[in-house]
């Protein structure tokens, strides 16, 4: 578990980093995508897809 909380952190800073720099390369893409993936596999993963769930249910009710 240590393991991949230290692993998301260090993917997560990147990412915000790349992000931040305003030009996504390849690279920085293949880190994103890789911060999802181990994302999905830690025990955060039903609490992103719930509050994703809910916000799409909230913004699919507004009327314009």
């Amino acid at each position: 578990m240590v393991v991949s909380i230290s692993v998301v952190l260090l993917l997560l800073v990147l990412a915000v980093v790349f992000m931040r720099s305003g030009a996504l390369r390849v690279s920085h893409a293949l880190v994103c995508v890789l911060l999802g993936f181990v994302l999905a596999s830690t025990s955060v993963a039903p609490t992103i897809t719930n509050g994703i769930s809910s916000t799409t249910q909230l913004l699919s009710g507004m009327r314009p």
